[in-house]
């Protein structure tokens, strides 16, 4: 068996593995769902009003603020399921199983690649999840076309890549599972210092440059402009590069620390 096919078996094994430990602890993927679900409940029916009222001109308008804050809350989505993926990754390393399988005639980069790819898919299935709940609650994209919709979901795929393996990297590093938690928290507290909830007109200028051009903000502006037709500009390029940037990081650093790990 070639080296390549070797790899794609024993990736898709370790892909079904971690597929099925999401499948027996439901828990883990529902607490890390409720962040953004109770966020989003909690800004459009509590300060809906209040917010939509700075974007529409001084009238209260709660299908804008719908409207505004879907996106970032689609993305906030992806920053809170990776958290899973460090997690897991943390409880591999620290339980014993790694060491096992370096013993098995296996594809070495395979543990790592079943765990970033059921990561993606898990946030796929959140970021659904998230967006039906928004669609009931009244958010419409009606002047996106099809390939918007496709651009759409391809950046929400690139990002929710660029995540699970600065996640994976994380959960590496972690002496243990709470601590792979502690450590990815920041991929929870970026959407919250961006323009998720408010635009960058509206910041303190000191703070401004810092919400502009974290990874978070070019993305979710992005996104708006796909889904709601808003001005993109040079936040496309800006949002690829950041997913681009820091896959290949997470990716040589969860490479290095596995390997790190074996010696």
């Amino acid at each position: 068996m070639s080296t390549l096919a070797l790899a794609v078996r024993d990736s898709s094994t370790m892909l079904r593995r971690n597929l099925l430990h999401v499948r027996r602890y439901p828990s883990m993927t529902l607490n890390l769902l409720l962040t953004p679900v109770m966020l989003l409940l909690l800004f459009v029916y509590v300060f809906g009003d209040t917010m939509s009222a700075g974007l529409a001109g001084g009238t209260p308008d709660r299908d804008v603020y719908i409207a505004y804050v879907v996106p970032g809350l689609l993305l906030m989505t992806i920053g809170s399921t990776t958290v899973g993926a460090a997690v897991s990754v943390a409880m591999d390393m620290t339980e014993g199983i790694v060491a096992r399988f370096r013993t098995m005639a296996i594809h070495r980069g395979s543990v790592l690649i079943g765990h970033v790819l059921g990561s993606v898919l898990q946030c796929l299935a959140s970021v659904v999840f998230v967006g039906a709940i928004a669609v009931a609650i009244g958010f419409r994209s009606t002047d996106a076309t099809v390939l918007e919709w496709l651009a759409a979901l391809g950046l929400l795929a690139l990002f929710a890549l660029a995540l699970t393996w600065i996640a994976v990297g994380m959960g590496l590093v972690s002496p243990n599972a709470e601590a792979a938690g502690n450590n990815a928290t920041p991929l929870i507290l970026l959407p919250l210092l961006s323009s998720a909830f408010v635009p960058l007109d509206a910041m303190p200028g000191w703070f401004r440059p810092i919400a502009e051009y974290q990874p978070f903000t070019p993305a979710i502006e992005t996104l708006r402009g796909l889904l709601l037709g808003t001005e993109i500009g040079h936040k496309g390029w800006l949002a690829v590069a950041w997913c681009v940037g820091l896959t290949v990081l997470g990716y040589f650093w969860s490479k290095a620390s596995f390997n790190r790990e074996a010696k």
